[in-house]
């Protein structure tokens, strides 16, 4: 054999050991690494070389958040009444040392404790309560396994109760409640619109004869008030026209005191006036003698201008 394949072959296993013992971490993972087989160190993102023969890899580790569903747990509810109930968990890793030695079986304990946590709950409260307070029921699962899991290394973010299966019957006697509840609110809200309604109808008919009666009210005001304007402009017309008559006599007595007429002026005057006040309808008039004197010359000159024509 030749002196230099034995240094050869000691190269080329240096080499592959060297390359078997190096180990690069991806982001958000860790590695759990024991010597002579006890914890010695963990390996975060980056290159990494162990010693051989020495170290060993016990764990791989995702530090990212991660979910698990866990399958439909049974419960029973104060009230006697059994389900099933399907939660989903949110958690983190946060100490790798304590989740790779804390527990066995990591998610398996968690499973447990998520169950027997959550019969503990809903124990305690009625179906309406479980149904209607997912949030307590939350809030209260989480608190409790994030302290639970402390020791392994875990952190719980959320807990949701992804679904909740009550019995078939429970599940019927729900159905019709909500139906005879969304019917009691349709009963309930048409008879508020026939009420709203009848209140419109009546507020508008009052509103109308509160209208016509003051339309009334104007109405007949405003007749009152033509009929008062007619009354004034007709007792304006009436002493207007008695104005004027005083004053057309007031100007024939000035006129005819004026010219100075005589007696037979004034006497035919005064049978003009009782001609007007006997107007064929005085049975019986007394007549002064100075005028019974013209009256007769009157008519004597009468009957001879007949006996002229």
């Amino acid at each position: 054999m030749p002196p230099f394949v034995i240094p050869g072959i000691l190269i080329v296993l240096f080499f592959i050991i060297v390359i078997a013992n190096v180990r690069i971490v991806p982001q958000a993972h860790a590695v759990i690494i024991e010597r002579l087989g006890a914890y010695y160190t963990t390996w975060k993102t980056g290159f990494h070389i162990k010693l051989p023969f020495f170290d060993r890899i016990a764990k791989e580790i995702i530090i990212m958040e991660q979910v698990v569903d866990f399958p439909p747990q049974p419960v029973i509810t104060k009230d006697n009444v059994r389900m099933q109930i399907d939660t989903v968990v949110f958690y983190q890793i946060t100490d790798c040392k304590l989740y790779a030695y804390g527990v066995t079986n990591p998610l398996f304990a968690i499973e447990n404790l998520t169950a027997t946590t959550l019969r503990n709950i809903i124990g305690e409260l009625d179906l309406d309560a479980t149904l209607t307070s997912r949030d307590v029921i939350n809030t209260k699962m989480r608190a409790i396994l994030d302290e639970a899991t402390d020791s392994w290394g875990i952190k719980v973010n959320r807990v949701e109760l992804k679904n909740i299966m009550p019995p078939k019957e429970i599940q019927d006697a729900m159905e019709k409640q909500m139906k005879a509840e969304r019917e009691r609110r349709e009963s309930i809200l048409r008879a508020e619109g026939e009420k709203n309604s009848a209140i419109l109808v009546a507020e508008g008919r009052k509103q109308s004869m509160i209208l016509e009666a003051e339309a009334e009210k104007q109405a007949a005001i405003l007749k009152a008030e033509a009929l008062r304007e007619s009354k004034i402009c007709e007792a304006e017309g009436e002493a207007e026209a008695i104005r004027k008559v005083q004053q057309a006599t007031a100007e024939g007595a000035k006129m005819l005191n004026d010219v100075a007429p005589g007696e037979a002026v004034i006497a035919l005057k005064s049978l003009e006036a009782f001609a007007k006040i006997a107007d064929g309808k005085a049975t019986k008039i007394i007549i002064p003698s100075n005028i019974q004197s013209l009256a007769g010359l009157a008519s004597s000159m009468s009957e001879l201008i007949k006996e002229d024509k």
